[in-house]
Order: structure tokens, then C-alpha cells, then sequence
């Protein structure tokens, strides 16, 4: 009787869906290769994509006014990657932009994006980080030719804690937020990101080896926006690249990346998305 009863309960259990608990290394894989698009800059590419045998060993290179850095390597490789550093410091980095030498990264690195994550996905980002393979891949030394600094989107500053998650639009935003995806989608003025003025408006210009890339207004603007989009329609611009028009996004946006973001996640955001004020 007592093994029928287990077995009774198991398929019980499997019958309502009983699911199995995400391990940190499971939820930080899930963010790295997901929702934060690490690989996007961190991970070389080739004609096909990123190279995957070279995962986050050292990827894109960008020559701009304020640095010419190339995306390090974030592999365990003690020489040439994040081997040597402490917990502490990939999550001080992470929060801070703060290297362990005591030098900002590059404003390219969306650090000022990742202030709000909750200590648990901080955490698992970092226990995923550390099961990587290690790769042999010295990038060149990054040079500043300004001071670096962080650059927060407003609501950001803060650690969300697990329970706000609860809320779809909390949710929508954090996830959005480490997504950086108003890094791209908001122009840039003489003092920075116009948050204030310009959320989500688009406008700016991405060189790269795609080409020109001009990021695409966010808005919920019925006219210059996506506020007459369906759902359906921006999930498909998010996860295929696929605009309403049935025309074709350019990188550097990850739709590859975010094509294995959860329909659950994927619904938080677009109904974040449709509260971002229209900008015409």
C-alpha cells in the first residue's frame, strides 16, 4: 500500500505540474544567455554568428570618443579571463562598473543597467559564470579617453527584491531593465541618455560589422511607436526581429538571444513596454 501510495503521489504530482526548482546555475545560465544577451558583445562572431567553441572569450571591439575597448573575456581562464576574481568582485563590477583594479569599465558595458538585480540572480549569473570553460584569449588592453562612468536609468538605482517580480509590470521592467534595452532605444544627448525627454524614442545611430543600425522608437506613440502593435506583433519583433511591416530588425538587437526568453517573461515586457509614454 505505502508504494502504491508514492507512486499514486508521483503521478499526481507530474498530473498538476509539480515543477522541479530552478538551480542558481540554471537561473544564471538563463539570464547570461537570455534576457542580459552577454554573449551579444562577449562572444565573437563569425558569418554565421557567434562562435560558440570561443563562448565569452572575448568579443566586439568599439573605437568611440570615450574608449576604444574590445569586449573581454569573461571566461574562468585565470590568465586572460575572470579566473582570479572573487565573487565579490564580478558582482561588485556588475553593480558598480568598478574593475578589480579599481578603474571603471568602459561605458559600453551596461553596468548602470544592472544596479536593480535582485541579490538572488546576481548570485546566479555569478555561479554561472564560474562553470564556463575556461579559454586561453588575451583581448587587447582597453584605452580611455575619458572618464568612465555609470549612467542609470531612472526606477534602476536600486536592488529589486524576488517579491516585486510578483508584479507583472515590476516585472516587465526589471526584465526590460536588464536587458538594457533602453541603452539602445533612447538617443543620446550632449549630457548622456535623455531619459527625462526621450525614453524609448530611438534614433541611435549603431555601427558595427552590420552596418549602420538605427534603433527603432519603443514608444507606446500610435504613429512612430509600437502602440498600435499587437502582442503578438512585438514578441516577434522581440524574438524573431520582425517588425510589424514583416521587414527585418539589424543587430546588434539580440532577438536570437531573447527568442528562448519565457512566454511569461516575454508577456511582463510587453505589457511594460505599453505603459512607456508615446514620443512622437
Amino acid at each position: 500500500m505505502i508504494r502504491v501510495g508514492i507512486v499514486t503521489l508521483s503521478v499526481l504530482a507530474i498530473a498538476v505540474g509539480v515543477v522541479r526548482a530552478e538551480t542558481p546555475v540554471e537561473r544564471g545560465s538563463y539570464l547570461v544567455n537570455t534576457v542580459m544577451t552577454c554573449g551579444n558583445c562577449h562572444t565573437p562572431k563569425g558569418p554565421a554568428g557567434d562562435i560558440m567553441d570561443k563562448a565569452f572569450s572575448g568579443g566586439l571591439s568599439w573605437d568611440e570618443p570615450p574608449f576604444k575597448v574590445t569586449a573581454p573575456n569573461i571566461t574562468p581562464d585565470k590568465d586572460t579571463g575572470i579566473g582570479n576574481w572573487t565573487d565579490a568582485q564580478i558582482k561588485t563590477v556588475l553593480r558598480t562598473g568598478i574593475r578589480p583594479n579599481g578603474v571603471h569599465v568602459a561605458m559600453v558595458m551596461p553596468t548602470g543597467f544592472y544596479h536593480i538585480m535582485t541579490e538572488q540572480d546576481l548570485n546566479a549569473v555569478v555561479a554561472y559564470l564560474k562553470t564556463l570553460k575556461p579559454i586561453s584569449n588575451k583581448v587587447a588592453d582597453p584605452i580611455y579617453k575619458m572618464p568612465q562612468m555609470e549612467n542609470v536609468l531612472p526606477g534602476a538605482d536600486k536592488p529589486f527584491t524576488s517579491a516585486m517580480l510578483g508584479d507583472k509590470l515590476k516585472k516587465g521592467f526589471y526584465l526590460a531593465t536588464i536587458a538594457h534595452c533602453m541603452e539602445c532605444h533612447t538617443p543620446m544627448g550632449p549630457r548622456g541618455r535623455e531619459w527625462a525627454t526621450r525614453l524609448g524614442a530611438g534614433g541611435f545611430e549603431m555601427p558595427g560589422p552590420w552596418g549602420m543600425s538605427v534603433s527603432r522608437n519603443i514608444t507606446s506613440s500610435k504613429t512612430k511607436g509600437i502602440g498600435d502593435w499587437s502582442d503578438a506583433e512585438i514578441k516577434r519583433a522581440i524574438t524573431q526581429g520582425i517588425r510589424k511591416d514583416g521587414s527585418h530588425l539589424k543587430p546588434p538587437m539580440g532577438f536570437p538571444y531573447y527568442a528562448k526568453m519565457t512566454d511569461a517573461d516575454l508577456d511582463a515586457v510587453v505589457a511594460w513596454l505599453r505603459t512607456v509614454p508615446p514620443q512622437e
